[in-house]
C-alpha cells in the first residue's frame, strides 16, 4: 500500500479546492461560458479586537496560481469520482492560468471592503482560484496580523516565534514563519520554517535536558561548552536559584559565554527583576533576559507598562493560532461578467461591483489619512493606488514585490504611518475613514 503523503505534495495543489469549484467548471466548458470575469478577494468587517489587519499571503497565492496543472494521476482520480465527462477532463489536462492578477503588495495595513487583490481572466480560470487563493491568503493573514500586534508591544525589543508545537497542522506552522518574518518577528524556533523563509534561528533547551542531568548547574555546564553565546533556561526547579548557578558556573569558567537567560514560569516581571539584580551584582549586565510562557500582547504591554527588564519576548500558542482573532470572514467574489459589472444582493453579504483600485491619501503630517476604493479605471481619485499587477497573461511579471525583506521594510514604514488610535491593543472600533469614490458609489447604488 503507498503511504499516504503528510502535506499536500505540489503535483495535487489543482485538487487542493471545494467540490463545487469543479462542478462550476464543468458547467461553465458545458455551456460554453468563456468571457473574462472579474473576481475580487476581500473581508467585509475587522475581527472585533483589530484596528486594522496586515494583508499577507496574496502574493504568494497568485505566484503559485500560475503553476497548478491537472497531470495524468489527477485526472485518473477525478474520473473515478463518476462526476466529470471524459470530454471535460481532456479538457481540464490542458488547463492553464491565463490571465490577470493585481494585488496589494505583502504587508499593507488593509480595512473592510478593501480589495486585497482581483483576479481578471476567462470564468473557469479564474473561479478555480478561489479555495486556494482563500485558504492561503486567510492564514497568513491572520498570522500576520496577530504577529504585528506582539510587535508593537514589544515597543523595539526582539519577538521570537515558538509556535510550532501547537499550530494547527504543518502546512499553517511553516507558512507562518513567513507571515511572522513578514509582521517583523526577529526570529523562530521552527527550524525547517525558519530556513525556507530566510528568517533567524533561535531556541534554547527543554527542561527535559535539565531533568536529565543530576545537577542543574552541571547540565548548564555542558550545554555551554557544547554552545558558547547559548541561552541558558533556568526555571526548572528555583528560578533564582537557577540564575544563582548560572552566576557560579561564569565565574569558575569566565570563557564560558552565555547570552541570556531564559524564564519561563512563575510571575516574569518579578522573577525578571530578581533575575536581573542577580546578575548586575555579580557583574554580567551583559546577559539578557529571555520571558516565555504563554504570553500575547497584552501580557507583553503589561510587563512592559511595569517596568520588568525583559530583552526578548518568546510566543507560541497564543500567536500561532490567533487566539483571540483565528478566522477573518474572506470572500472571493464575482464582481463582473462580460463586462457587465455584477453584485451580490443576499442580506448582510452585498459586494462592491466591478473592477476596483484602491488608494490611500497621506495627511500633512504624513500618516494615512484615509482610503478610497474606487473603479479600477476612473480617473481624477486623489491618493496612491495599492492595487498592482502581479500577473499578467498568466506570468509573474513583479516578483519583487513579493520579497520577504521589501514586505517586513514596508511593514515597519506602515506602523510609522498610521494613524496613533489603530496601533492600540485593547479592542475597539477603528475610525479609519474608507469610503467609496463618486464612480463606484453611483455603480452600487445603480445596481
Amino acid at each position: 500500500m503507498t503511504p499516504v503523503p503528510y502535506a499536500v505534495a505540489d503535483d495535487d495543489l489543482a485538487l487542493l479546492t471545494d467540490l463545487y469549484q469543479l462542478t462550476m467548471l464543468q458547467a461553465y466548458w458545458a455551456e460554453g461560458m468563456e468571457a473574462r470575469a472579474t473576481f475580487s478577494l476581500f473581508f467585509r468587517r475587522l475581527p472585533a479586537t483589530r484596528r486594522f489587519m496586515l494583508a499577507c499571503g496574496q502574493q504568494h497565492a497568485a505566484e503559485l496560481a500560475t503553476r497548478l496543472r491537472f497531470g495524468e494521476s489527477q485526472l485518473a482520480r477525478l474520473a473515478g469520482t463518476g462526476l466529470f465527462d471524459a470530454d471535460f477532463l481532456d479538457w481540464l489536462g490542458r488547463w492553464r492560468f491565463r490571465g490577470d492578477i493585481r494585488a496589494l503588495p505583502e504587508g499593507t495595513p488593509v480595512f473592510g471592503n478593501e480589495p486585497l487583490l482581483e483576479v481578471e481572466a476567462p470564468i473557469a480560470e479564474a473561479q478555480l482560484l478561489e479555495s486556494l487563493l482563500m485558504n492561503l491568503v486567510q492564514l497568513e493573514t491572520v498570522l500576520a496580523s496577530k504577529a504585528v500586534r506582539l510587535v508593537i508591544a514589544a515597543r523595539g525589543r526582539p519577538v521570537v516565534d515558538f509556535g510550532l508545537r501547537r499550530m494547527h497542522g504543518i502546512d499553517a506552522a511553516v507558512r507562518g514563519v513567513r507571515a511572522y518574518r513578514t509582521a517583523g518577528l526577529e526570529g523562530t524556533s521552527n527550524v525547517l520554517g525558519g530556513l525556507r523563509h530566510g528568517m533567524a534561528l533561535r531556541g534554547t533547551m527543554a527542561h527535559s535536558y535539565i531533568l536529565a542531568h543530576d545537577d542543574e548547574r552541571e547540565a548548564f555546564r555542558a550545554f555551554a561548552r557544547h554552545y558558547p553565546g547559548t541561552t541558558l533556561l533556568v526555571d526548572t526547579h528555583d528560578t533564582l536559584e537557577g540564575v544563582r548557578r548560572v552566576i557560579a558556573l561564569l565565574r569558575e569558567e569566565p570563557a564560558l559565554a552565555v547570552k541570556a537567560i531564559r524564564l519561563d514560569s512563575g510571575d516574569l516581571g518579578e522573577l525578571a527583576r530578581g533575575a536581573r539584580a542577580l546578575l548586575d551584582a555579580a557583574g554580567h549586565g551583559e546577559v539578557k533576559i529571555v520571558a516565555s510562557s504563554g504570553l500575547d500582547e497584552g501580557q507583553i504591554a503589561a510587563l512592559i507598562d511595569a517596568g520588568a527588564p525583559i530583552d526578548i519576548f518568546g510566543v507560541g500558542t497564543e500567536m500561532g493560532v490567533s487566539a483571540d482573532a483565528p478566522v477573518i470572514d474572506l470572500s472571493y467574489k464575482l464582481v463582473a461578467y462580460a463586462g457587465t459589472p455584477r453584485v451580490k444582493h443576499s442580506p448582510g453579504k452585498i459586494n462592491l461591483p466591478g473592477g476596483k483600485q484602491l488608494y490611500r491619501r497621506l495627511g500633512a503630517d504624513g500618516r494615512y489619512a484615509g482610503d478610497i476604493i474606487a473603479l479600477r479605471d476612473e480617473a481624477g481619485i486623489d491618493g496612491e493606488p495599492l492595487l498592482r499587477p502581479l500577473v499578467v497573461d498568466g506570468r509573474v511579471v513583479a516578483e519583487e514585490m513579493a520579497l520577504a525583506e521589501g514586505a517586513r521594510e514596508r511593514v515597519r514604514e506602515a506602523l510609522t504611518a498610521l494613524p496613533a488610535p489603530l496601533l492600540e491593543l485593547a479592542p475597539g472600533e477603528s475610525d479609519y475613514p474608507v469610503t467609496l469614490s463618486p464612480g463606484l458609489a453611483a455603480l452600487s447604488r445603480r445596481l
